[in-house]
């Protein structure tokens, strides 16, 4: 905004300290006074200010906010005879510098947040400038009109009364504030005014020999010459347009024009009468309102509303745009920065990344936006392919692999960008920006520092996660997860050694939900913490119920007493494991050793001992723990001696071979050997996957101790174990 100036000196002291919007006014009268053309004194000229300084502070603080009576304010202060278009810089200025602060000061309101406030104060300055506009103009169009008049009366007008009507003409003509020249049917300046001059920066003289044909520029509005020639033809009276002029010294006057065309007595066009109101600084202060509005005040990039407004505009069906290429980029880490380094150096990192990526979109046509913290935009219009897309995203990306300095150190840019790109007219700006986003966040779950183009298949994949770890948390609530049980076979005999609890989720729209579905949205979200432990209440109650059945019916031993409950790598790490899984225990009843936990092999490695000592303090009470997915996590085998492991579970990845005849030998060495080395640990082994008898057969002969698979059973509910699974039932 243009500067406020300094409060003035000999500021009356008067005035109650509490009357802050009294003293509003009296600074404001005396920054505007000297620029007006009003008869009141500075005193009067502050009491008439006085009700408008009120009506601002009282908009500032409505709930809710409507800049409406700044445009009041602005058409009043006309009215006030503030006609003077120098005098809005200072009106503004005040108004920028002043009022929220005196506004605060009144006792019976609540202060508003600065941001809120200084949103608030800019809209309400954009509104005067508006009022004010419109009022000037409004004004100056009378004025107009009455030229217009005394025009036409000085050229038809006989005797005396021309005499008179010509002089009364003259003296409007002369002493007018706006530009006014008269010429002929040829374009030919019969005569111009002073005011005229004034704005040309040219003498009368030199205004008198030019002609209005020759006031072109390139930036008329087509229709301003068509109207024109119209005029001349004798088909229209008079228009009115806003039009730009060259000055000698280079600048640019803009003005808002009006040209009547003047009959004679017979109703010939005889002459053509111009008007010109001089709306240079209004047009210069719109545009720059405009400009604060849509740019982004640190990087000086489009901001997010422009970027908005030029995307509408691309992808509306009609636009002249056949194609549209958008790379929408955020930064890999920015919040680390911020945090460690501050929001001094991290707007900096903003500011060098913005350059660097303004300097890979050399074409005026494409459009480079900061649209949030640390995200940016590239919208291409009608790019050649999908490749000079992908180009940029690369470009991008090498541009801001070198390292940049700030304050003596150099910082590292990664960035993740999503890619959409196709034919415009098909998809609406928020189809276009949700589908940037989910492909820039698959560019970000891929490791970053990359880009991912947009399909619609991984749209509807995202966004179906999306729906699932929306709804996770009530299905919990809702009951809608259950348990199914697959046996554990005791190779030996054929006997059931267990069962392994596993979770599934009756969704109410897509159905049953095996656990890939939403296990790792639920260890993403922290979810798996309370799921894992209902899993873990359900089961061990379940071990209960199957235990209790067995005694009663003198068969203890010939059903799974043991059941088995898998671990996520948050629920590991969680401080209330230990304690949970003692107080499940404890309220069902049951022996610790019915119980066994399974972890991931990937999940213990590089383990330390304190995060192996829940698991520790578990195997001491009796709880078996399982190794699962062995061979899969390119450990160290030496690590299984300081595991608190009592099985381990051989992922079905290494017995898959077997299931061949002849086996395929570098599968049986594999789970020999790890058969042999679990053996020589006291380890159990469990084989997954197991779904031929040939297979089963083989993994018996190589010494294995459990195994579970389709082969034996396929998951199924608790109830499906009350008729016997004393043998494998297959």
């Amino acid at each position: 905004m243009t500067p406020a100036p300094h409060e003035p000196a000999g500021l009356d002291t008067d005035l109650p300290q509490h009357d802050g919007l009294r003293r509003f006014a009296t600074i404001w009268s005396r920054a505007v006074h000297p620029a007006t053309q009003t008869a009141m004194t500075r005193a009067e000229f502050a009491e008439y200010l006085l009700p408008l300084a009120h009506r601002l502070a009282d908009a500032l603080h409505a709930q809710p906010f409507s800049p409406a009576p700044g445009r009041e304010v602005g058409g009043a202060l006309i009215d006030g005879h503030c006609t003077n278009p120098d005098a809005l810089p200072q009106i503004l200025g005040v108004v920028d510098s002043y009022l929220v602060l005196y506004s605060a000061a009144q006792g019976d309101r609540e202060p508003l947040p600065t941001d809120e406030s200084t949103s608030r104060c800019a809209r309400l300055q954009h509104a005067i400038a508006t009022g004010f506009a419109q009022a000037l103009r409004e004004r100056t169009l009378g004025e107009q009109e009455s030229l217009s008049r005394a025009a036409l009366a000085a050229q038809t007008a006989v005797g005396e009364a021309l005499h008179a009507s010509e002089t009364r003409f003259r003296a409007v003509f002369k002493d007018a504030t706006m530009g006014i020249s008269i010429a002929d049917m040829d374009g030919r300046i019969r005569d111009a005014n002073e005011a005229m001059a004034r704005m040309f920066g040219r003498s009368e003289e030199e205004i008198r020999r030019g002609n209005m044909n020759d006031w072109v520029h390139p930036d008329d509005a087509p229709e301003v010459w068509r109207m024109h020639r119209a005029l001349v033809r004798g088909e229209r009276d008079h228009f009115r347009v806003e039009k730009p002029y060259h000055r000698p010294d280079g600048t640019v006057l803009w003005t808002n024009l009006t040209v009547s065309l003047l009959r004679d007595g017979d109703g010939e066009p005889r002459y053509q009468l111009a008007l010109m109101e001089d709306v240079t600084e209004r047009r210069l202060l719109h545009l720059r309102l405009r400009y604060e509005a849509t740019h982004d005040e640190l990087t000086g990039l489009p901001n997010r509303a422009l970027f908005a407004e030029r995307l509408e505009r691309i992808l509306v069906a009609g636009s002249g745009v056949r194609r549209f290429g958008l790379c929408y980029l955020d930064i890999d880490g920015f919040k680390a920065v911020n945090d460690s380094l501050g929001h001094a150096v991290g707007d900096q990192l903003l500011i060098s990344v913005a350059e660097r990526l303004q300097s890979c979109v050399p074409s005026p046509g494409h459009l480079v936006a900061r649209i949030g913290g640390d995200e940016f935009v590239a919208l291409m219009s009608d790019p050649a392919g999908r490749e000079e897309v992908t180009e940029l995203a690369r470009q991008a990306l090498a541009a801001l692999a070198t390292p940049i300095e700030l304050d003596g150190r150099e910082l590292s840019v990664r960035a993740s960008i999503g890619i959409v790109e196709g034919p415009s007219g098909e998809l609406g700006p928020a189809e276009v920006m949700r589908s940037a986003d989910i492909t820039m966040y698959r560019a970000k779950d891929a490791g970053g520092n990359r880009y991912e183009i947009a399909d619609p298949d991984s749209d509807a994949r995202a966004i179906d996660r999306h729906s699932l770890t929306n709804h996770l948390p009530a299905a919990l609530e809702r009951d809608e997860f259950f348990l199914e049980y697959q046996p554990l076979i005791r190779m030996s005999d054929g006997r059931v050694d267990g069962a392994e609890a596993l979770v599934r989720w009756h969704h109410p729209v897509h159905g049953r939900l095996s656990p890939d579905r939403f296990i790792p949205l639920a260890e993403h979200t922290g979810l798996i913490v309370p799921l894992g432990r209902w899993v873990l209440e359900q089961a061990v109650r379940q071990a209960c119920e199957w235990r209790e059945r067995d005694a009663r019916e003198g068969a203890e031993g010939e059903r799974p007493l043991r059941v088995n409950v898998n671990l996520s790598p948050r629920q590991l790490h969680h401080p209330d494991l230990v304690p949970d899984t003692v107080r499940v225990l404890e309220a069902a009843g049951v022996d610790p050793s019915s119980l066994c936990l399974e972890v991931t092999e990937s999940a213990l490695i590089g383990a330390d001992e304190d995060q192996l000592k829940p698991l520790r303090q578990l195997a001491e009470l009796g709880v078996d723990i399982a190794l699962d997915d062995f061979g899969t996590g390119y450990s160290n085998l030496a690590n299984l001696r300081r595991l608190p492991a009592t099985t381990l579970k051989l992922d079905r990845s290494f017995t898959q071979g077997l299931q061949r005849h002849p086996a395929d030998p570098v599968d049986v060495t594999f789970v020999e050997g790890i058969v042999s080395l679990a053996h020589a640990l006291g380890l159990t082994v469990t084989v997954e996957g197991v779904e031929t008898e040939h297979q089963a057969e083989k993994l018996r002969d190589l010494g294995c101790d459990t195994a579970q698979g389709w082969y034996y059973a396929r998951p199924a509910p608790a109830a499906d174990f009350a008729g016997g699974w004393t043998t494998a039932n297959h």
